[in-house]
């Protein structure tokens, strides 16, 4: 992979801009943004603005992709702007790619956070040759019910606000959820939402240690950018370590299986180092379904002569509360008999 740059640490006091990517859900839910903007205020002590569009309505939100990409590239062009957080996903990002000016991102790199539908603009990013941050969205965990998770707070920290190594991850013992509480129903956000216990990462193949740079996103998205001019040559897959994970709407392991061997007819899978793989589907699929994913892993690596690959399920990113923050394009070192994830470098200076 290409040296990416690295952006600058965030500070107390910095300004973000939120952003509105994919799905107006600000403007559907203002109170639940509200929430989610006090907290970097209160926990992060960030300033914040919102982009010109991040508060329009879904219907103008979805009528309007240049829009949206006219905001990203103002963004990234303002010099009082210090980080880029997206306020939440959707599903047609991808339709930002004929409005992007890829000179701009790289002429001004600050850190961008997101997940889930906004891998396209991760993978945007990549292009220019800028790291960025697979992480939480201010309508979800910075919006979590009652109080965000401590868990979510102190990786964003660690990976955002140092410049120091991020070292090893921690295995998440507060305990998990993907429990649906309908945010129409305002009252809910006084609800906390039921922790599952803690359920440690599965070290499921691979033996000693093995390291590579981190790339991936969400299952379903990454599926919309093949063929597209962000998917990136065979090369930029060498020594990568991928990470994946699946939205809410519970993709089924037989699809999940059908992604993976895409990636091996496209002789990725030959090349990546190691596979992270979060806990599937959000509140769609039960906790016991979960070695199913894990099988359907197995089976296609296994077609593709990759059974000494080292593979990590059951992690904690993407849709899944608590989440860790991933930084593309940093060296990531897999051992799998101590059982440990760690992080060789900082994704910030």
């Amino acid at each position: 992979m290409q040296s990416l740059i690295k952006p600058n640490k965030l500070s107390p006091g910095d300004t973000i801009a939120t952003i509105t990517l994919s799905w107006g859900g600000a403007a559907l839910f203002p109170y639940r943004y509200k929430i989610g903007k006090n907290r970097l205020k209160e926990i992060f002590n960030l300033n914040v603005r919102e982009t010109k569009y991040a508060m329009c309505d879904p219907e103008w939100i979805y009528k309007h992709p240049q829009a949206r990409a006219e905001d990203l590239m103002a963004a990234f062009m303002n010099p009082e702007i210090n980080g880029i957080f997206s306020i939440i996903g959707g599903d047609d990002s991808i339709r930002l790619l004929p409005y992007i000016d890829y000179d701009i991102i790289r002429n001004n790199p600050k850190i961008f956070l997101g997940f889930s539908d906004t891998t396209v603009t991760h993978f945007i990013c990549l292009k220019a040759g800028l790291g960025t941050f697979y992480g939480p969205a201010v309508l979800t965990a910075f919006a979590e019910n009652v109080n965000m998770h401590r868990y979510t707070i102190e990786s964003l920290k660690k990976t955002l606000f140092t410049s120091e190594a991020i070292g090893t991850l921690p295995q998440n013992n507060e305990g998990w959820t993907a429990e649906f509480l309908d945010w129409k129903v305002t009252t809910n956000q006084n609800i906390v939402r039921k922790l599952n216990p803690p359920d440690p990462w599965r070290f499921i193949q691979g033996k000693g240690k093995t390291e590579g740079y981190l790339i991936g996103g969400c299952v379903e998205v990454l599926q919309f950018m093949m063929g597209t001019e962000i998917w990136p040559d065979l090369s930029v897959w060498e020594n990568a370590i991928l990470f994946l994970e699946t939205s809410e709407e519970g993709i089924l392991p037989s699809q999940v299986e059908r992604f993976l061997r895409n990636l091996g007819a496209q002789k990725i899978l030959k090349r990546v180092k190691g596979i992270l793989f979060s806990k599937p589907g959000g509140h769609l699929v039960d906790h016991g379904d979960f070695e199913k994913y894990d099988r359907a892993i197995l089976k296609i690596i296994k077609e593709y002569d990759r059974e000494d690959l080292p593979v990590v399920t059951n992690m904690d990113f993407g849709h899944t509360d608590p989440m860790l923050t991933l930084p593309y394009g940093r060296m990531m070192q897999i051992s799998v008999d101590a059982k440990e994830v760690n992080i060789l470098e900082s994704g910030v200076v």
